[in-house]
């Protein structure tokens, strides 16, 4: 029986698993679980990969304990890299995302280079200044010797992959997030890139999903005491690992991928660009097997866990269970936010972030925490209302089902909210989708699993769905107004 190592690398957390596959199932066993926390250093906000490296090699020594592996497969966030030097060494930790480097820089692109409507007409991905596009436009701007030391510019799940092998490549549904990918060619796009100034030489050659990066290095090997596997290309972005694994019995679905951020779209075979889908803002990022994830990236969760923070900062710990019943308690659709807003997307103080907003927009203003979480609750459910709808008026089918997926399904309210503010059937499941869309992928691979429909069958006989339906649709109906009014869409 093969094992399978798998490593998930959430924004704030990460965690290796060991699985087996056997009688049509996935079975997991969590052997390691870790915090990724973020370190700023003269007001830069960096990931620490050194030590999130160091979890690794735990991860592996555990797993060794148990028995041994036959394969490794990672994901992570988006967007992020690090850059190595003509020696294969790493220059400086990977930069974060939310860090405020990127701040004017689009709209720099935008007035000297570049507009950012024929950027989306290259990649037709979502514009957001986190995207690497606009980080590698920083260091071109602000940091050219830090970019001219630089030999190749490697993702974050290929950078781990990269560490363990040596090998440097780019995964495809990674690469698909950077903004600097063309969906059609499933390849870099070198014109948009040397329109950018960026060096060419920079960009790994791409591999697909269910592909191998490398075996483990000799180094790795003795120093951890285990036998030389391969590092699998599984679909290295979390959300494209996570949507491999959706239970669907049929190839058109809708679904919600949720966590800190929700990733809400359907899947289809070739990308979704006009000047419609632009003007709404929705993404064309790369699936397994050549799929595209046509999506929508939604805030989510985020703002409810920046707020629990800056409580436990001011000595309120509370549970998330606990701030759900407060919400739940709250009078309902007093006031909303978009949760997508700029004043939303940095780390602080939260609860005072959303007051301002409502103060700003004419709402009541919520006092109690409680009432700060129903605005945040039923704010994030609408938002997926309005997605819900644009998906429904440029695709081709007309969707009455939503499947949630990720750690975010844990929290029934929001479930019960989507499928009342939406007025659908949800089907929740399975919490567990990014690392299990990662380990059949690395079974794929392993000729374990045969092909895409396979994948969905054991990830569906792995896991219990809960469906959720309607039970209020008539009054988020009549809510969402007044919802549109204030937050502008």
């Amino acid at each position: 029986m093969k094992k399978v190592l798998s490593f998930d690398f959430g924004a704030s957390s990460g965690r290796a698993m060991l699985a087996t596959f056997e009688d049509g199932k996935i079975n997991m066993e969590e052997i390691h679980r870790f915090s990724n926390d973020t370190v700023i250093v003269n007001g830069t906000m960096y990931w620490d990969i050194l030590r999130l490296f160091f979890e690794v090699k735990t991860s592996i020594t555990n797993a060794v304990n148990k028995g041994g592996f036959d394969a490794i497969g990672i994901d992570t966030w988006g967007v992020d890299f690090g850059l190595i030097d003509k020696r294969g060494k790493l220059i400086g930790n990977p930069v974060h995302y939310r860090d405020k480097r990127t701040e004017g820089i689009p709209e720099k692109v935008f007035k000297e280079i570049i507009s950012k409507e024929e950027i989306y007409k290259h990649t037709g991905t979502q514009f957001m200044r986190i995207n690497t596009l606009y980080q590698l436009m920083y260091l071109k701007y602000c940091e050219p010797e830090t970019l001219g030391m630089t030999d190749k510019m490697i993702l974050m799940p290929d950078l781990f992959a990269y560490m363990l092998t040596g090998e440097i490549h780019a995964e495809a549904s990674m690469a698909s997030t950077t903004n600097l990918y063309d969906p059609y060619k499933r390849d870099w796009d070198f014109e948009l890139i040397r329109k950018l100034g960026l060096p060419e030489s920079i960009f790994p050659p791409i591999i697909k999903a269910g592909n191998i990066y490398g075996m483990l290095s000799d180094e790795i090997c003795e120093e951890l005491g285990c036998k030389k596997v391969p590092v699998i290309s599984v679909c290295g972005h979390d959300t494209a690992s996570a949507v491999a694994a959706v239970p669907s019995d049929t190839d058109d679905f809708v679904y919600i991928s949720c966590g800190t951020w929700s990733l809400f779209g359907i899947e289809t075979k070739e990308p979704i660009i006009n000047d419609e889908v632009s003007a709404l803002n929705f993404t064309n990022e790369g699936g397994f097997k050549d799929t595209v994830r046509f999506l929508k990236n939604i805030m989510g969760l985020w703002l409810i866990q920046e707020s629990r923070r800056q409580w436990a900062r001011e000595g309120e710990k509370v549970g998330f269970d606990v701030l759900e019943k407060e919400a739940l308690a709250a009078e309902p659709f007093k006031c909303f936010v978009d949760v997508d807003d700029a004043s939303f997307e940095s780390a602080g103080n939260l609860p005072k972030r959303v007051k301002e907003y409502c103060e700003r927009t004419g709402q009541y203003v919520p006092q109690t925490r409680g009432e700060i979480m129903r605005c945040i609750y039923q704010s994030i459910a609408m938002k997926y209302k309005y997605t819900f709808n644009k998906l429904n008026s440029v695709g081709e089918n007309k969707y009455t089902r939503i499947n949630m997926l990720g750690g975010g399904i844990k929290d029934t309210l929001l479930c019960r909210m989507t499928s009342d503010a939406c007025n659908a059937e949800v089907l929740a499941g399975p919490t567990e989708a990014t690392v299990m869309g990662n380990i059949a992928v690395a079974y794929y691979a392993l000729g374990e699993i045969k092909d895409f429909t396979e994948i969905r069958k054991t990830v569906s006989a792995s896991t219990d769905l809960k469906r959720y339906m309607p039970q209020d649709a008539q009054s988020w109906d009549s809510a969402y107004k007044e919802y549109l009014r204030v937050t502008g869409q």
